[in-house]
């Protein structure tokens, strides 16, 4: 099933949303003309995470940001199914070849950058390129015994997850932000970010009900198109540590630091972000 429809009655400018093959309908915007670039957010984000790199690079490209199911704008058809990063490859591959868009260049961030290694991995006719930003998860290294986060991260998280489902949003928000990205993080946010993730503050206790698989040497040998690798000078450790063991591990990987960013470097350095992505999918 293919259906697009335009939501302007609701007043939310250019807001569709494609109707794939399971069901779903798939909330996206679309901007700019030429190479499809396609990005996919991360934790308590949607599609107006992107809003920097799509009112920027659709000068150049057709820029198409998505919410991926259960995120805001979460109407009925948007929730159907569990809640899993498995669940949004598969609704995401699906996207793309509902409105028939593929092979596109995937823009991925965090918990989103996870989603769309795996679309790469488990899709490849559907990828040309890949970009990854601080992509979530944790790292199965050689010789090491099964891969997981931290024991306080997880600790962290169940907190977190308590915090939110009692009602204690922001305070829950500000324990979870700061601790993907730097202190005093959540408090320094704009507005819009902030409005952005109390929206979908309810998808973080079912993502931490969810965690998302292991980095490996032979996992990453399955992505075959050319990769670029993205991280912030200042992002967490875990997030570098990803980008460090999938530049070495991805055979056509590219590896790019962002002087002064942390986790958020596509909002807080939009300039520098959008010209790595620029020149590795376009060429300036």
């Amino acid at each position: 099933m293919n259906a697009r429809t335009d939501f302007s009655v609701l007043a939310i400018p250019e807001l569709s949303f494609a109707t794939i093959a399971s069901g779903i309908c798939v909330p996206y915007v679309e901007c700019g003309a030429g190479e499809p670039l396609v990005f996919v957010h991360g934790s308590l984000c949607d599609y107006r995470y992107w809003s920097g790199q799509t009112a920027a690079l659709s000068k150049h490209f057709r820029c198409i940001s998505v919410s991926l199911s259960h995120y805001w704008p979460a109407g009925e058809a948007c929730i159907q199914g569990e809640f899993g990063w498995q669940t949004h490859v598969a609704e995401l591959a699906e996207f793309i070849e509902a409105i028939d868009l593929g092979p596109v260049n995937l823009v991925g961030h965090s918990r989103g950058g996870c989603v769309a290694f795996h679309l790469a991995r488990d899709y490849p006719r559907l990828v040309k390129t890949l970009t990854l930003a601080d992509p979530g998860g944790p790292l199965l290294l050689d010789g090491m015994p099964e891969a997981s986060l931290p024991a306080a991260t997880n600790a962290l998280r169940a907190r977190v997850a308590d915090l939110i489902e009692r009602g204690e949003i922001d305070t829950g928000l500000e324990l979870f932000v700061d601790s993907v990205s730097a202190p005093g993080s959540w408090r320094r946010s704009p507005a819009a970010f902030r409005t952005m993730a109390i929206d979908n503050a309810a998808t973080l206790p079912k993502q931490f009900r969810d965690p998302l698989p292991a980095y490996s040497r032979e996992v990453a040998r399955d992505v075959k198109c050319r990769t670029l690798l993205i991280d912030g000078q200042k992002s967490p450790r875990m997030f570098r540590n990803n980008v460090d063991k999938l530049a070495g591990w991805i055979d056509f990987a590219d590896r790019r630091t962002i002087d002064g960013a942390s986790h958020g470097m596509n909002v807080s350095n939009a300039g520098a972000f959008n010209r790595l992505v620029h020149s590795f999918v376009g060429g300036w």
